[in-house]
Formats: structure tokens, sequence, C-alpha cells
């Protein structure tokens, strides 16, 4: 099963862009990001003419996040447990029946942070603490699980072209990356590092100065895999072409190949 993350950054600016890469990479779960639209405005039926279930927890102008799926969407839920006040959407969840076994989809888009410090990162780093809280209930539960989405954190320094120049930025702080630290630590894999090392792999391009063209890229959109979905993963792998395309996101999709 082939599962992808993107962060569209406006379903109405997409509108074009996105069908023509699922018409063109053929995923079978699409978690999306930014899709800066109310439920009930949500264009479902350009989807669903294409064969999936539709899945949405959005937000009027800003955030929001979806659930594309050619297999039924079981247990849907929305919001990230741990703060009732929060009324910003940013996380859903399902479950996805594979050949064998279900697995458990999270969808998250995190929050910038910037700029940090203040009231953004505190919100930033309480989130992150709710989102370690809920992956570590998913585990105590046994049941086999991924988070995925714009996760805002540049986990290292070669996951950015100029680290240098994001060395105070809410996505690279120390605090930043010592949460992610301690998702991975629960014992989750990030799934594009276990398939490919090195510098030079970003999934996000400013579309201020240039970035694209000069590759001044950052790699923030991730997966993580718990125990048993790590021992399902064949591939991941970032669909870095796409942001040369026709009315481009600022990020690009982000897959993994599952057998299950």
């Amino acid at each position: 099963m082939k599962i992808a993350t993107f962060n569209i950054n406006g379903i109405k600016a997409r509108a074009d862009a996105l069908p023509a890469w699922l018409d063109d990479a053929a995923p079978d779960v699409v978690l999306l990001q930014e899709i800066k639209s109310v439920d009930e405005a949500f264009p479902r039926a350009l989807f669903e003419d294409r064969g999936y279930n539709v899945e949405t927890h959005g937000q009027k102008s800003f955030n929001g996040v979806a659930i594309l799926s050619k297999h039924p969407l079981e247990d849907v839920s929305r919001g990230l447990p741990g703060d009732e006040s929060d009324e910003q959407a940013r996380y859903i969840e399902a479950t996805v029946m594979g050949e064998r076994e279900a697995l458990r989809v999270c969808g998250l888009y995190l929050p910038n942070g910037n700029p940090a410090p203040g009231p953004k990162y505190d919100y930033k780093l309480a989130w992150m603490a709710r989102l370690q809280a809920r992956a570590e209930a998913l585990l105590a539960e046994e049941t086999p699980f991924l988070m995925t989405g714009d996760y805002n954190i540049i986990p290292q320094a070669e996951d950015a072209a100029k680290p240098d120049a994001w060395r105070d930025d809410a996505l690279f702080r120390l605090e930043s990356r010592t949460a992610w630290r301690k998702l991975l630590n629960l014992g989750l894999t990030e799934a594009f590092r276990a398939r490919t090392q090195g510098p030079g792999h970003y999934s996000f391009w400013d579309y201020q100065a240039g970035a694209w063209n000069r590759n001044n890229g950052i790699r923030i959109d991730h997966f993580l895999l718990s125990p048993v979905c790590a021992d399902w993963l064949r591939d991941c792998q970032i669909d870095r072409d796409v942001r040369g395309r026709d009315k481009p996101s600022d990020h690009v999709p982000v897959w993994v190949e599952l057998d299950f």
C-alpha cells in the first residue's frame, strides 16, 4: 500500500495540481495538510470521482487536515487529545485495512512556532508533548500506526541546505529537535532516514528568493512508524519534481510503501 503526505498550502490554489499528482502517483492513501477550507467547502467530488473516500478536519482560511483513501476509513477521529481548548484543525486519525492487518494512520500539521521564543513557540512544544502522549497511548494499545505530515521540524543539520540560517528558527531550535528526539526514542522509526542517508534531500522550498532554483530547501515532512509498522516498510521517497510543476505548493509529497 502506498501512503503519502502532502502539505498542499490551500486546496483552492492546488485544485489542478493535486489531482494531477494523484493521477500520476496513484497513492492508496494521502494525508493532506493546510487544506485551508471548512469541511463543507472542501471539493470532495474531485477526489471521490477518482475512487477516494474523503475525511476532513477543516478550518476557515487556516490549517486544516484531510485523508483521502481508496480503502474504507474506519473509526475516524479529529483533533489531537490533551487540550480541549485547542480549536486549531491540525490532526486527524483513521484506521485502514491492508490485506492482512489494520493500520492506524495519523495525519498532522504541527505548529510552526515562530517567532521563538514566545507564545507560538510554547504552543508548538506543548503540541509536541501531546503528540508524544498520543504515540505512547497507541504503543500501549499495541496498535500498529504511523504519524505523518508537516512536522515543521528540521531534525538535523543535513536536512537543510543552509543550516546556519535556521539556528534560531522554531523549526531547528534545540528544544524542537529535543522534542522530536523524544518521539523517536519511544521506538519509532523515521521512514525516510531508514532508507536514505546523507544531505541534499528536501521536502520544502520557500516561494521567496529563488529557493527552488537554488535548491535552498529543508526536509520537514516526515513519516514516523511504530515498531510493527516499521517491519512493513518497503520504501520511502520524496516526489521532488512536483515542486517544479505548474502552480506548486511550497511542499512536495513524501510517501511510504508498506506491505501489510
